[in-house]
């Protein structure tokens, strides 16, 4: 920008009374300089008076709108949510009910309390159903080791294309570190695992699970 008070201080007191009565060709920020000089120097011009509100109202506008135009505008702060794709992974490797808090988290954090309310409804339902039918394909051995994750994938595929559009709703957010859920998950699965087998009160039950082809924990 440039400095016309240190450029009016240079000019002769001719110089600076030709900008005030050709104000109309010369920028606000010029002629307000030039008004200042004159009276700095003794003598103001006959128009201060009358020019000078207009010209101060007019500089003022244009220094607010330049310094506007130098800040960035800050972009609407997005939420902190879990991704579709950490839910997903984290129903698939730890268990539905993992997922399911990742979802209520983000739920909670854009104030869906009443949607959460119909997500824990829903996987206690759908849990419940499931050990009843996997207790009856273990009866009548049909249980496989792909059955647990094709019963799993229904509930799985709801929690990202039915919850999450219709109580979430937006794809626009920060992503929150799920590795770190999912780390602490695993953690405590492996070591209650090995403290049950490792307990010679339920070692015995863990061994026959896993003869069965252990059933999903949920």
């Amino acid at each position: 920008m440039e400095d016309y008070a240190a450029k009016m201080t240079l000019k002769p007191d001719a110089a600076l009374r030709d900008y005030v009565t050709g104000h109309a060709q010369y920028r606000e920020e010029a002629v307000l300089a030039a008004l200042n000089e004159l009276r700095r120097r003794g003598q103001p011009a006959p128009e201060d008076a009358s020019l000078r509100p207009a010209l101060e109202a007019v500089v003022q506008e244009q220094a607010r709108l330049t310094a506007q135009a130098l800040v960035p505008a800050e972009e609407e702060e997005l939420p902190r949510l879990y991704s579709p794709a950490g839910i997903v992974v984290m129903s698939a490797m730890i268990s539905v009910v993992a997922g399911a808090v990742l979802l209520a988290t983000n739920m909670y954090r854009l104030k869906r309390g009443r949607a959460i309310s119909g997500l824990v409804a829903f996987v206690i339902t759908y849990i419940l159903t499931e050990v009843f039918l996997l207790r009856w394909l273990v009866n009548q051995n049909l249980f496989t080791p792909l059955t647990g994750f094709l019963l799993d994938l229904p509930i799985i595929m709801a929690y990202v294309w039915w919850f999450w559009p219709r109580y979430v709703g937006t794809y626009q957010f920060q992503a929150r570190n799920w590795l770190l859920p999912l780390g602490a998950c695993l953690l405590l699965k492996i070591g209650l695992s090995y403290v049950l087998l490792h307990n010679p009160t339920t070692a015995p039950l863990m061994k026959q699970q896993m003869e069965q082809m252990q059933l999903p924990a949920h």
